[in-house]
């Protein structure tokens, strides 16, 4: 069914009225799910959590994965193709982060209510709401609360589900449900390589062992050549030295020192040039420092570990899932842009298999910040609800 067929159909109405009726529901859940602590590693508890609500909600085969994704399956008509629908479980926020709720009117504020917990609780809406409507897809559906999706996570979630999971060589199309922004469609993925880079040398007083070599000077010397990198505006290409560390004591020469390093592009191909240029600065900085002072204790020695490692990938402007999206988004009076960025959406993309991020719904701000907070006022809450799962009914077909 095309996008007019599926808004002008009776089942089409009643999903609407279904995600009106249960907004407060959706709202509670929201809520639920936020206070549920899930940081980075440590989504166990939220997945239990998710996993309990995907079985009251009739899915079958309800289960956590080897990796801790939660996920269960509406069976469609019985062809065999699997598409997936997943929101991540995990937010940017240690443990001990106070994620209590505090509405103030329509707005909810708390740490991850938007990234992405706001979309965990779509995603049992839009089960309700088919259910409800007696809808019956061509493809089966998985709905998964995934792992990982945040910082070094390495989208290991998505990248399990697509390279060990038990669908791995089933999954036909990807909609990642990330954040409430119904605009922005993520048709590309952005690729990153996150590197720990650890300067160590022999260290000392930093008086009577005066001369001697510093992995704190041959660190500095590596970031102020990065930060002299040029990279491309387009594809879009960045760098940013993210996290430092080490050290004795303010009267030491320092042993060990250590930053951590995030390299992006929209295209593999300038990223590996950024990361071989990384890895030659880091290289480059020790030998310098082990020329400019003595090496009598021992030479500055550098180690550039890989500690993230997201592919990039694109999905075409001709497959179904984006022709599909942006007709569902515009006819629901969104405009829509196409973009890249970095979400669970990147694995399948770089795999070749058609993948979309898209939003819940509503409007929010102040992502990754203790400020966090999105809107649930009711109309057009629902309005972004209706628009992502129209898109997805057209990718996964309706049946008669």
């Amino acid at each position: 069914m095309s996008i007019p067929e599926i808004m002008h159909s009776p089942a089409y109405r009643r999903i609407v009225e279904t995600l009106d009726a249960e907004h407060d529901r959706t709202v509670a859940d929201i809520v639920t799910l936020t206070e549920i602590p899930a940081p980075p590693f440590n989504e166990g508890p939220k997945a239990a959590h998710y996993l309990e609500m995907l079985r009251a909600h009739g899915l079958e085969d309800v289960e956590l994965d080897g990796i801790g994704n939660a996920m269960g399956l509406r069976r469609g008509a019985g062809n065999g193709r699997l598409i997936v629908v997943a929101a991540h479980l995990d937010t940017v926020f240690p443990a001990g982060t106070n994620v209590t709720v505090r509405r103030e009117g329509t707005r909810l504020y708390a740490p991850g209510v938007g990234d992405d917990t706001r979309s965990l609780a779509v995603l049992l809406a839009y089960i309700r709401a088919l259910d409800a409507a007696g809808v019956r897809t061509n493809a089966d559906i998985l709905f998964v609360g995934d792992v990982g999706e945040e910082g070094l996570g390495d989208l290991r979630g998505i990248r399990h589900l697509f390279t060990e999971g038990k669908y791995k060589d089933r999954i036909d199309a990807f909609f990642t449900v990330d954040s409430p922004d119904m605009e922005g469609l993520v048709v590309g993925g952005v690729g990153s390589k996150r590197y720990r880079a650890t300067f160590r040398g022999p260290g000392g007083h930093s008086f009577g062992a005066f001369g001697l070599v510093s992995p704190a000077f041959a660190m500095s010397q590596a970031m102020l050549e990065l930060s002299r990198i040029s990279v491309p505006a387009k594809p879009k290409t960045t760098f940013s030295a993210s996290v430092f560390g080490g050290g004795t004591s303010v009267n030491s020469i320092p042993n060990e020192v250590w930053v951590e390093v995030d390299l992006r592009s929209e295209a593999p191909a300038e990223l590996a040039r950024l990361e071989s240029r990384f890895l030659a600065i880091v290289e480059q900085a020790a030998a310098a420092e082990n020329h400019a002072r003595s090496t009598a204790q021992g030479p500055i020695t550098v180690e550039a570990k890989l500690i993230g490692d997201r592919p990039a990938g694109s999905t075409a402007m001709d497959t179904d899932i984006v022709k599909h999206s942006t007709a569902a988004l515009k006819a629901h009076g969104f405009e829509v842009r196409h973009v890249y960025s970095s979400t669970d959406a990147n694995i399948p993309m770089s795999l070749g298999i058609p993948a979309v991020k898209i939003g819940s719904g509503g409007t929010g701000g102040r992502g990754h910040s203790l400020e966090e907070w999105i809107d649930v006022e009711k109309t057009n809450s629902v309005k972004g609800m209706a628009a992502g799962l129209t898109a997805i009914l057209a990718v996964a077909g309706v049946a008669p």
